[in-house]
């Protein structure tokens, strides 16, 4: 069963006393090894810098502490996934979660930024937002600053033919409401999308 995947995946662990444990995914058995270290070296470095963006300064008020992550896609030669870390630092109000989104070209062997899955000067920012903007308002989303636009390195990953842009806590909605989750169907920019892309790959029906 594990062939029918283009990539195997083990979980490692890192852990840095009680309550506070990182899991962290590593990409195993791929033909190409030095793309498989670049997969697995950019990992260690995402959920390295989450750890960071957690402790900054202050590692001895850290309470509690855990990373996760999950994939979001295997398939079609597309690799997507996600880190979380929770962190609880003593006497905080509540603890802090961070998630970073990571997308790999199989097939071109790179990883993917947002603007890689879009044909090349295409408005896909523009695109995205007006997108979003309907969302914000069609799901009633209680915002705590006026929504404008992406960045254009926005945080997303890909779940089959679904491309999710998504925000940090606080970016956009009170802490109460969770990650902001806006799921985009290939189909509504089929127009804009790299057909080499991943996401082109997404479209096709087979």
């Amino acid at each position: 069963m594990l062939n029918s995947f283009p990539v195997c995946i083990k979980t490692l662990e890192v852990s840095n006393g009680p309550n506070q444990t990182v899991f962290y995914p590593q990409v195993v058995g791929m033909e190409n090894q030095q793309f498989e270290r670049t997969i697995n070296q950019k990992i260690v470095t995402e959920t390295q810098q989450l750890i960071d963006q957690q402790v900054g300064n202050m590692p001895e008020t850290v309470a509690e502490m855990i990373g996760l992550y999950e994939v979001k896609n295997n398939q079609r030669q597309v690799l997507s996934l996600t880190l979380s870390n929770y962190t609880y630092h003593d006497r905080a109000a509540h603890g802090m979660t961070f998630i970073k989104g990571l997308t790999f070209d199989l097939e071109k062997e790179k990883v993917c930024e947002l603007k890689d899955l879009f044909k090349p000067g295409s408005n896909y920012v523009e695109r995205l937002s007006m997108l979003i903007d309907q969302q914000i308002k069609q799901r009633d989303i209680m915002l705590i600053n006026d929504f404008q636009t992406i960045r254009p390195d926005q945080d997303f990953y890909i779940a089959d033919k679904t491309l999710v842009i998504f925000f940090q806590l606080y970016d956009l909605t009170p802490y109460v409401f969770g990650f902001p989750m806006f799921p985009i169907s290939v189909y509504d920019i089929q127009d804009i999308i790299d057909e080499e892309g991943p996401l082109g790959r997404m479209v096709v029906n087979n």
